[in-house]
């Protein structure tokens, strides 16, 4: 498969819309905003270039962590497959031709040479179980259910 994958590096525009697929599948969609960054050696400063913007999309766990931590104004990694759409509106509404570029992603994160993160690890609920390997017990020794982890230790003011 020949896809064109993409990094983009940029801010978020929009709010992330997050829902689920009539197939139950959670998505996620939202607008990045990349601009180009010049230096003007008649100036002496550096200046924007145009703007350009790009549907995101997500799928499954992605989408749901970037529905948790992606806020509109946030700079953003998005790394994934880009795809180009074009169209042409109705008659009744100018009959132009339309083009979109999307990105299909694979990776999204913070921007950390414009900011500071703190990562969490998200656990889930297997739905599906496991089938064993060929050979192996059904039941391992010391399985059962992962043991409790205490929550961070906080002073109390009183």
């Amino acid at each position: 498969m020949n896809d064109t994958m993409v990094t983009l590096v940029g801010n978020a525009a929009t709010a992330v819309e997050h829902r689920l697929t009539t197939a139950g599948v959670p998505v996620a969609r939202f607008r990045l905003a990349t601009t180009v960054r010049r230096y003007d050696r008649t100036r002496e400063c550096w200046t924007d270039g145009e703007t350009s913007f790009f549907t995101v999309r997500s799928w499954r766990g992605l989408a749901d962590n970037v529905a948790a931590s992606v806020a509109v104004g946030e700079p953003l990694v998005v790394q994934g497959r880009l795809r180009v759409r074009e169209g042409e509106q109705p008659p009744e509404r100018g009959g132009q031709r339309w083009f979109s570029a999307e990105v299909d992603a694979v990776a999204i994160g913070h921007d950390l040479a414009r900011g500071t993160a703190a990562f969490r690890r998200v656990t889930r609920a297997r739905t599906d179980p496991v089938p064993p390997r060929h050979g192996a017990p059904k039941e391992l020794p010391g399985d059962g259910p992962a043991p409790e982890v205490p929550e961070p230790f906080q002073e109390s003011s009183a």
